[in-house]
């Protein structure tokens, strides 16, 4: 039987609530965080990462992946000094792999990280649960943002339905909606108002899709070298949700998507973070296959179920309900965990984590990061667990 995946589980610092003690309760033996601290597009130093590095070891666990070293807006956007905030990430990886941290996730989403229109959605169950709604996305867009040419991205039908729920919801929900939108920029926790977020838009203006993927593959070129030589594996996370929003484009949602990002520059240094949330956001997208595909690429992995609706709207499912056939993920996953030993590869146990926890229990005593707490994640780490072993037993009995 080849190795298990390495389970880890995500910790946003010290002032997180939920402790590397409970972490190491749950059965992970990895931690995946960053240094949410420094501010984006700055150099992490070595002493800063080893100070982390020494906190998640002497809790007995391993700082497995680093989730995320964040991107300056101004290479998404080719700024004039998007070259000086390139050679920035490279030092910051140069750092990492000097202190023994060498696999990196990042993100390629203009402004904004994962969206969502509602943080608390009440599940039949009562537990609760993140959920983006569509029609909720349009009514912001079109009637509270009042986007320069957001009617051309909605029918006329569409845009009734976002008047009506507009209409139909109070002043209170009406402001929590725009806060659960502005979240802020990647890195920081600050809410950004409306004339905030316009000018960031401002700067998207003259970028569409194809020049977003152009400027990703100048940052690749750019770092990929670099990453390389120092043995750092970079996994870029899918967009999510995984479509335009805001007026804003995506160039990391579908399978085409990814495979040009490796073809960017072929490297196994130049990889993918596959989530299975993000991804399975979108009806079109085989998530097995992609795994059949490109698995070779994969160096992290995000295991998550949505539960799409048909207006494209999604809530976090259980992780092993929603629209997603997690069984034929995790079976083709072990598949590529085969293909790793018999190619004599030393990267078999790849790093996992359950991700987007329902809040149930005695997660709602607690002001976790939405999405993020304990038991919810809890939950579903054990289940993940018994799906893997199920799978690798029954290809074993197959053998």
């Amino acid at each position: 039987m080849v190795n298990n995946l390495e389970e880890t589980f995500r910790w946003f610092g010290p002032a997180d609530p939920v402790t590397l003690t409970a972490i190491s309760q749950s059965g992970a033996t990895g931690v995946v965080t960053a240094l949410y601290h420094i501010p984006v597009g700055e150099v992490w130093s070595l002493d800063e990462i080893i100070q982390r590095k020494n906190t998640i070891e002497e809790a007995g666990l391993r700082w497995s992946v680093v989730e995320s070293v964040n991107i300056h807006e101004s290479i998404k956007t080719a700024g004039a000094d998007r070259d000086t905030y390139i050679q920035n990430y490279v030092a910051t990886l140069q750092n990492l792999a000097q202190a023994g941290v060498n696999i990196v996730c990042y993100n390629f989403m203009p402004v904004l990280d994962w969206t969502r229109t509602d943080l608390d959605y009440l599940l039949a169950n009562k537990a609760t649960a993140l959920r983006y709604d569509a029609k909720a996305l349009a009514a912001f867009d079109l009637y509270i943002l009042e986007r320069l040419g957001a009617r051309d991205d909605y029918s006329a039908a569409q845009q009734q339905v976002a008047k009506q729920y507009l209409d139909n919801i109070t002043a209170d929900e009406r402001t929590q909606l725009i806060n659960n939108l502005m979240a802020g920029l990647p890195g920081t926790n600050k809410t950004l108002t409306i004339p905030e977020f316009k000018e960031h838009l401002k700067r998207y203006a003259d970028v569409d899709a194809v020049g977003l993927k152009e400027n990703l593959a100048y940052f690749l070129r750019g770092i990929i070298p670099a990453a390389e030589k120092a043995g750092v594996k970079m996994c870029i996370h899918p967009d999510d949700p995984p479509f335009p929003i805001l007026g804003l484009p995506r160039v990391v949602s579908t399978e085409q998507d990814l495979a040009d990002l490796v073809n960017y520059y072929p490297s196994t240094s130049n990889g993918i973070t596959f989530c299975t949330g993000s991804l399975g956001a979108r009806a079109d997208n085989d998530l097995p296959g992609i795994i059949e595909r490109l698995g070779e690429h994969i160096h992290f992995l995000h295991l998550r179920n949505v539960q799409r609706e048909a207006d494209g709207s999604f809530y976090e499912a259980e992780h092993l309900g929603g629209s997603t056939d997690m069984y034929a993920v995790m079976k083709n996953i072990v598949l590529e965990q085969q293909k790793r030993v018999a190619d004599g590869r030393d990267d078999i146990a790849i790093p996992m984590r359950p991700d987007h926890g329902h809040k149930l229990l005695d997660d709602f005593n607690h002001k976790t990061y939405h999405g993020y707490s304990a038991i919810g994640r809890l939950k579903g780490l054990a289940e993940l667990r018994g799906l893997e072993m199920g799978v690798k037993r029954s290809l074993l009995d197959k053998a």
